[in-house]
Order: structure tokens, then C-alpha cells, then sequence
């Protein structure tokens, strides 16, 4: 299907690659892995036709249909389910043609196009689009909500299934698991997998990669290299290449035998013996993986908490949500050093609540927390990266955090970070979603934390700097609780799993691999109840207690519909400034020493407009969860 014969390639004055020789055939699964900035987007283009090789052909067949997912964020009054339609343009082609040909009575022609929507499964279209978008998270009745209303995330999950929805030869994602929760990384795995035509697919998920691909391109030092089997069977195979560079391939070894010396010293000691089940649990992955990444640019670790109280944090009875509305109730949970512990359960349910009760950035309804006195708290979140201070340099921010530290000492462990030389001292505003990532948890490490609280710490995040967190992690002394669609992060940094659902919090009975089962399970007793009714619900006296019943819930239900409205409508307001600032902000006279007065201007407008739209989002959230909890308890 797609050829590259000799194929050279430059972005500016950057060879990205050259010579390259090969060949991906139809319904091939392929991973594209590399270094960040090595060309995989530019790749991507290449295939698309957006830009020309500077040397060699690509061959592509000429009526190949490609599907590739929008970056842009759509803000439309189109109902969800006729945007994700618009994805199989053959489709909106034939409606449009009826339509003309209804217009002009166009009997045999409009015959003839109505066969041909029957063949193309037109008359189903619309519960392709609906499956599509209950895979993705989306709830009952969203459909029909204008592309508008939904969040800068679930608009890139609405661009997602407008892509699957597309009837497509030829499929490119550039790292779509980026804005799914793990339920709906487990429902597109499935789809892909069972996904005929050809598949070329960026992502920095291992586990992701490993189940959906078959072949992996590799670019590196210029050159794209096709190897057979999936990520793990890549790496297995660089690794042996690899093994050559004899004395990076011995330091990774020692690192080997200093998790094993710690296993050997700890395993019979109470208070670290989970600890050290977690890294013997690690262990012979990362002997084999270790190989394949001996040029990474990351190796940190955290540095040791001051105290480790025991317990670090208890809930009692606690129940938390939003407007008196309860998301969790009676949580009992107490957290010790050493602790590891994986959160999971379906979208809304409230992991992010108890990360965020633990945090103390949520106060209980009811109940108790109570934090030990030397508790010190590393949360992480997806706002933590929006609060950075643009005009700022990645030193600066760890000046802040510990004036007397000497440069040298902030330096080099910025280093570990890969913000080496002026990168360390650069404003953050120009930086990527990745880069930003890196600096945020960086402020976290160098605080010494004894509770680390993750909520999606992977976003954005390339594979070398999630393998450097996971190792990271493993060696950290401290409690964990985690919140991951990365189930490689989850497997080797967790050593207990905790089902958040139905407003409860209690022990997951089963392994990581069982919770797609569980959701299964789930999926297929919501069906059954929705099949089976009670004796007597044809009634009359049942129907007039159900209309009852029904009109209460709406009263109820109308104000929070109304508050989630008025902040969906801010939202989409303050979006819409922020990528005009963006826009502003990525121009590159701007960062001239002559337009520093325009530059502060710019990045002290853009932090207020950060301020409100996490105000906006924070309201948006209250209302979505508060809305979604009395829809759960009125059943």
C-alpha cells in the first residue's frame, strides 16, 4: 500500500531522515516510535501530501481513502452525532446529492443514489456514530449536544471519532490516547484492533502499542528502520543492537543489581516488604528493556522525604461531591509509607474526587481527614501545568521553591529532566504540552513530597520520560496513589488496585489485565436492567407513579442542566481567547529583546485568562459531577 524508496527528507535546516527503503502493506498495524522531534508528525504530513520529500518517492495508491484526526478544537452548534457523521465524507456526498436530486425530481437518479446509501451503510450511520461516541466516554443523550458545549478534551475525543468514523483505507493517529480515560483506551484497543484497512499509529503507551500493532518503524540518527512484532518485540530486538554500547549497557546493569541489592536487604523487613515486592515485580522487565534505552535523556530520582510519618493520611466515613451532591461515600482508607496503590473505575466516578479530598484541595461533606503533622502532599494534576508562570525559566521556578539551593545543584537536576544548557533557562510559554509536563513534575520531585498524589501524569509525556518516571517511582519511599490510562505505568509502580464506583471506594478483586472484563461485565448488566422490567409496569397506576417520578427528577435535575449550560458557554468563550493568545504567543519576533514590553503584556493577559478558565473549568466540573451523581442516584 505505501512505499518509500529512498526517501530523504528536511524540516528547515534539520535532516530528519534519508535513503530510506521500505515498504507497509494493506491492513498492516504499524507503530511509529521515535525521539521527540525526530519527524513522526512530519512523516504523517508527508503521507497526507502537506509537504514534498526532498529526495525520492513515496508511492501511495491514488483513490486511497485516509482518515487523520483534527487538531483543531471545533466549537460548532452541529449536534456531536452529525459531526462525527461528517467523518464519512462519501456519505455527506450522497445526502447532499439526494437532497439535490429531491429538489429537482430526479426520479431514476435519486433511485440510483438511494442504493448506493444503502450500500455504504448510510441508513446505520447514525448508531455507528452513537457506538462510536458511547466508546468514547460520551454519556447517553450527549449526542445530541452542540460540538459546543463539550470541553477542549471531549471536543479532541468528538475529532477522534470523526476520524473511526470515516470508512478509511488508510488510518493515521498521532497520540490519541492523550485525552481518553483507560475505560475508553480498552474500547479504541478493541476497535483497532478489528480496524481492516492500514494503520500507522504514534503513541507513547506501551501497553497501547503492544496490542494493537504487528510491525514498528523506528526513526533515529536519520534513518527509519521497519522491524517485525509489536513495542515489546522492538525493543527486545534494539536491545540486542544495542548491547554493544558495552559500557551504557554496564551502568544500567549496575542500576539492575541496585534493585536487587535493595530487594535482597528489604524483603523480610515489614515496613518496606511491599516496597520491595513492587520492585522485584519490576525487576525482570526492566532488565529486559533496559538496554533499548541507554541514550535516554532522563535519569531522576526522587530525593528522600524528611519524615515518613505513619499513617500519612486517613479518611474516616468521609463523603465528598459538589453542592451537597455526593460523588463518595463512606470512604475509610489510610495511607502508610510505602503504600501503592492504582486507582480505578468507569469516567465520572470519582477518581479525581478522592485525589483531589486527599489533596485537601476538596473538603469533605461528611466524615474526617486527617493528615498526619508531617505530612507533605506532591499532587500532580492536569492544572498544575497550566498554572506555570509563562514568563518564567525552568530554574526560576525551582528558585522559588528553594532560594538558598546553589544554580549548579537546580541545574543538574533540571538536567535529569532533559533541560540541558539554555533550555534550563528559557520562559516556559513557547514550550510544548511535553515539555511544560516535565517542568510541573520537576517542581513536585524537588519538594520532598511523603504522599504522592498522580492524576494522569503520563499526558504528553514521551516513552523515555515515562519509563524515567516509572523507575523513578519505584525507588520512591514515599505513599502513592495514582490515576493512569497507562497501564505499563500502573503495573509496575502499583501493588494494589482500589475500584472506585457506584460512590464506593474498595479493594479491586482481580489483576490490572481483569478490569477490561469487569467493564464488560458492567456494560452487559446496564443492558440486561435496561431489558428487564418489574411485574406491573404497564399498569396504570404504575405508568402515573412513573410520569410522577420522572417529572420530580426533571425538576431536580433542571437547575444543575442549567448551571452545566451557563459554564459550558464561558468555557467555549475563554477557550476561543486563549488560542487567539496562543497563536500570539507562538510567533517568534515576539521573543526579540525589542518586544519584551509586548511579551509581558502578552503573558500577563494570558495567566488572568489561565486564572479564569480554570475558574470555568472548575465550575464546569462541579456541575458535570454534581449533575452525574443525582442522575446515579435517581437511577
Amino acid at each position: 500500500m505505501l512505499t518509500f524508496r529512498n526517501l530523504s527528507l528536511r524540516r528547515g535546516g534539520k535532516l530528519l531522515f534519508e535513503e530510506v527503503s521500505l515498504t507497509l502493506y494493506s491492513g498492516q498495524k504499524v507503530g511509529l516510535v521515535g525521539a521527540n522531534g525526530c519527524g513522526k508528525s512530519s512523516l504523517f504530513a508527508l503521507v497526507q501530501g502537506e509537504i514534498q520529500p526532498d529526495a525520492g518517492d513515496l508511492d501511495l495508491p491514488g483513490r486511497v481513502e485516509i482518515a487523520h484526526v483534527a487538531q483543531e478544537m471545533p466549537a460548532t452548534e452541529e449536534p456531536a452525532l452529525d459531526f462525527v457523521m461528517a467523518g464519512d465524507q462519501e456519505l455527506v456526498a450522497l445526502r447532499e446529492a439526494i437532497e439535490a436530486s429531491e429538489t429537482d425530481g430526479d426520479g431514476p437518479r435519486l433511485a440510483e443514489l438511494h442504493a448506493r446509501l444503502e450500500a455504504v451503510g448510510g441508513y446505520t450511520a447514525p448508531s455507528r456514530a452513537a457506538r462510536l461516541l458511547h466508546g468514547l466516554g460520551f454519556q447517553p443523550g450527549e449526542e445530541a449536544f452542540p460540538v459546543s458545549r463539550f470541553s477542549g478534551g471531549w471536543r479532541m475525543r468528538l475529532n477522534l471519532a470523526q476520524a473511526l468514523m470515516c470508512r478509511s483505507e488508510l488510518l493515521l493517529l498521532d497520540e490519541p490516547t492523550n485525552h481518553l480515560d483507560l475505560d475508553a483506551v480498552i474500547w479504541l484497543e478493541g476497535w483497532l484492533r478489528d480496524y481492516p484497512g492500514t494503520l500507522l499509529l504514534i503513541s507513547h503507551d506501551r501497553d497501547f502499542l503492544d496490542a494493537v500493532t504487528a510491525a514498528t518503524l523506528h526513526i533515529a540518527e536519520g534513518r527509519i528502520r521497519l522491524y517485525p512484532g509489536n513495542y515489546s518485540a522492538f525493543e527486545r530486538q534494539r536491545a540486542e543492537q544495542l548491547s554493544q554500547q558495552q559500557a551504557a549497557y554496564t551502568k544500567q546493569q549496575q542500576e539492575v543489581a541496585q534493585v536487587r541489592r535493595f530487594v535482597e536487604r528489604f524483603r523480610a523487613k515489614a515496613t518496606k516488604a511491599r516496597q520491595a515486592q513492587s520492585r522485584l515485580k519490576a525487576l525482570e522487565r526492566l532488565e529486559l528493556i533496559a538496554p533499548a534505552h541507554v541514550d535516554s535523556p532522563f535519569r531522576f530520582a526522587f530525593r528522600p522525604p524528611e519524615r515518613l510519618p505513619h499513617p500519612l493520611i486517613r479518611l474516616e466515613e468521609t463523603r465528598a461531591g459538589y453542592a451537597a451532591l455526593a460523588v463518595l461515600e463512606g470512604v475509610n482508607l489510610a495511607l502508610a509509607p510505602g503504600d501503592r496503590i492504582g486507582l480505578l473505575g468507569p469516567n465520572g466516578a470519582g477518581k479525581s474526587t478522592l485525589i483531589k479530598l486527599l489533596a485537601g484541595v476538596m473538603a469533605p461533606l461528611n466524615g474526617h481527614r486527617l493528615p498526619a503533622q508531617d505530612l507533605r502532599i506532591g499532587y500532580f494534576a492536569q492544572h498544575q501545568v497550566e498554572q506555570l508562570r509563562l514568563a518564567e525559566s525552568p530554574l526560576e521556578h525551582l528558585r522559588r521553591l528553594d532560594p538558598l539551593a546553589s544554580e549548579q545543584t537546580l541545574r543538574d537536576f533540571l538536567g535529569s529532566l532533559g533541560f540541558t544548557g539554555d533550555d534550563a533557562l528559557a520562559p516556559v510559554a513557547p514550550f510544548s504540552g511535553g515539555e511544560k509536563a516535565r517542568v510541573a513534575l520537576a517542581l513536585v520531585i524537588w519538594q520532598r513530597p511523603n504522599l504522592l498524589l498522580l492524576d494522569e501524569p503520563t499526558n504528553h509525556l514521551d516513552l523515555e520520560m515515562r519509563l524515567a518516571l516509572s523507575e523513578a517511582l519505584q525507588a520512591y519511599e514515599g505513599g502513592l496513589v495514582v490515576v493512569s490510562h497507562d497501564r505499563h505505568l500502573l503495573r509496575i509502580t502499583t501493588d494494589q488496585l482500589l475500584l472506585v464506583h457506584d460512590r464506593r471506594v474498595q479493594p479491586f478483586d482481580g489483576a490490572l489485565e481483569d478490569y477490561a472484563a469487569w467493564l464488560t461485565r458492567r456494560e452487559t448488566q446496564g443492558a440486561n436492567d435496561l431489558l428487564s422490567e418489574p411485574r406491573g409496569a404497564h399498569t396504570a397506576d404504575e405508568r402515573r407513579d412513573r410520569r410522577r417520578r420522572d417529572a420530580e427528577d426533571r425538576r431536580r435535575l433542571a437547575p444543575l442542566r442549567e448551571a452545566l449550560n451557563r459554564s459550558e458557554r464561558q468555557l467555549a468563550e475563554l477557550a476561543q481567547r486563549q488560542q487567539t493568545l496562543a497563536a500570539q504567543l507562538a510567533h517568534p519576533e515576539l521573543y526579540r529583546d525589542e518586544n519584551k514590553p509586548e511579551l509581558l503584556a502578552l503573558i500577563e493577559a494570558k495567566r488572568a485568562l489561565d486564572r479564569s478558565a480554570e475558574d470555568a473549568e472548575t465550575a464546569w466540573l462541579s456541575a458535570c459531577e454534581a449533575l452525574e451523581a443525582l442522575q446515579a442516584k435517581l437511577g
